[in-house]
């Protein structure tokens, strides 16, 4: 059996956000055992999952990316939307649309210390759109 539905985030700021609890309360039941796959329908947003006690990791991962893929760039054309637009793309691509995690007895079986992420890229990146499908 396949499940799809829509969940819609509001808009964070920019930034690495835990939203492990604005999607869960979202899910229907789950069944006993499967798969959930998330997809982000945005190009210059991306979901990971990652540490969920320390919020220094967030911290971290946008001074890492930012120095990875920095703001303009002299050789960036893609410019029309702002300075943040062409990086956040970059990064989207780099960490990804969508995460897959197992379910297990109905729940995400996620690690002790894992947490889902919202990565926002853009400075005003607005709410955030993702498709949620599960398999039985």
């Amino acid at each position: 059996m396949i499940q799809q539905f829509e969940i819609t985030l509001p808009a964070f700021p920019r930034g690495y956000h835990l939203v492990t609890s604005q999607i869960t309360s979202q899910l229907p039941p789950l069944p006993d055992v499967g798969l959930v796959n998330i997809f982000i329908q945005h190009t210059s947003a991306a979901l990971t999952i990652n540490e969920n006690a320390d919020p220094s990791v967030r911290h971290d991962f946008e001074t890492i990316l930012n120095n990875l893929v920095p703001e303009n760039r002299r050789e960036y054309t893609h410019t029309f939307e702002g300075n943040d637009d062409m990086p956040a793309h970059v990064k989207a691509s780099l960490i990804g649309p969508d995460i897959t995690i197992p379910i297990t007895r109905g729940r995400l079986n996620l690690g002790t210390w894992q947490g889902i992420y919202l990565c926002e890229f853009r400075n005003h990146g607005g709410a955030r759109r993702l498709v949620v499908t599960v398999y039985a």
